[in-house]
């Protein structure tokens, strides 16, 4: 079967929150947005490049429970930007409305100047999608799949064809093309998963934690792919919780906790004098100590 091939209609019902498919979402009601005063930028706006995200007091709520109050940023065009935070911080949802895959309770967001919610499909077409808890299309070959990301995105077969030989070579996943999706590893799937995100060229790369089941050499490549789009002019917001890897190849960082940004700017301005992890743990409440459990120590033999 060729990359020409027409998607099945058993394929596409597989799972249909496939990341690169919210570019046909219709437009919904407006969002007003609240007063709110931007973020601190880490610069003067006359040394800074042209913001190409910004968030405006996002807030989110499930029930009880509040995700993300009132999250602001700006990202500057060209920054590799990270953002930590611990488990249920809010960092997911924060990316999940940037993207448009969840609406915000209030707020707002701009991608190169336009509103993520007042014009989704003008947005949503500067933006490459690797979203958390990835599902895709697994029974459709490798190539089948990008040919399906790039269709969605209005790219013809040939630079479809093009594109995908490129990438499959630039990922390591040449040999994988003509086998089903549902065979590959959790490593596989993910550079799949950012090829599709890629395919389109997109300005903004937003990814939720991107090197997870990736093996070290994976990782290896895949930085040097994202370094290169962004010396390129490409802007990548990422989430992760390997402050290491955040620290080496991120420019800027947000630490985001309960919800909050409680930390953002260029990578030396958050950590100061200590290292991004233990900046991190800081603003995250410290280190707990493990007391009363004194049974560990005994052993059962």
């Amino acid at each position: 079967m060729t990359v020409e091939t027409a998607v099945t209609v058993e394929a596409v019902d597989v799972i249909p929150e496939v990341a690169v498919a919210p570019d046909v979402a219709v437009a919904p009601e407006v969002i007003p947005a609240p007063e709110v005063t931007p973020a601190p930028t880490a610069a003067p706006a006359a040394s800074r490049a042209p913001s190409v995200l910004s968030l405006y007091g996002l807030h989110k709520r499930f029930g009880d429970t509040v995700a993300v109050d009132g999250v602001s940023l700006e990202v500057a065009e060209g920054s590799f930007y990270g953002i930590v935070g611990p488990n249920g911080a809010g960092k997911t949802t924060t990316l999940s409305m940037v993207t448009g895959l969840l609406r915000p309770d209030a707020g707002r967001i701009l991608v190169h100047g336009v509103d993520v919610w007042n014009d989704p499909v003008k947005a949503k077409r500067a933006i490459g999608v690797l979203p958390d808890k990835l599902r895709m299309f697994d029974r459709l070959t490798g190539a089948q799949l990008l040919h399906y990301a790039g269709s969605l995105r209005g790219l013809s077969a040939k630079t479809v064809r093009n594109r995908s030989a490129d990438l499959a070579k630039a990922f390591g996943i040449e040999d994988a093309l003509d086998r089903l999706v549902a065979d590959y590893s959790a490593g596989m799937s993910k550079k799949i998963a950012l090829a599709a995100a890629m395919i389109h060229s997109p300005r903004l790369l937003v990814l939720d934690e991107p090197f997870e089941s990736v093996d070290p050499v994976s990782a290896a490549n895949v930085i040097d792919i994202l370094q290169r789009y962004v010396a390129a002019g490409g802007t990548v917001v990422l989430s992760s919780h390997g402050m290491d890897l955040i620290q080496r190849v991120c420019d800027s960082v947000a630490i985001i906790v309960r919800g909050e940004v409680l930390a953002a700017g260029t990578i030396d301005e958050v950590r100061g004098e200590q290292t991004l992890e233990e900046r991190f743990v800081e603003l995250a409440g410290g280190r707990k100590a493990a007391e009363g459990m004194e049974w560990l120590h005994s052993f059962s033999d």
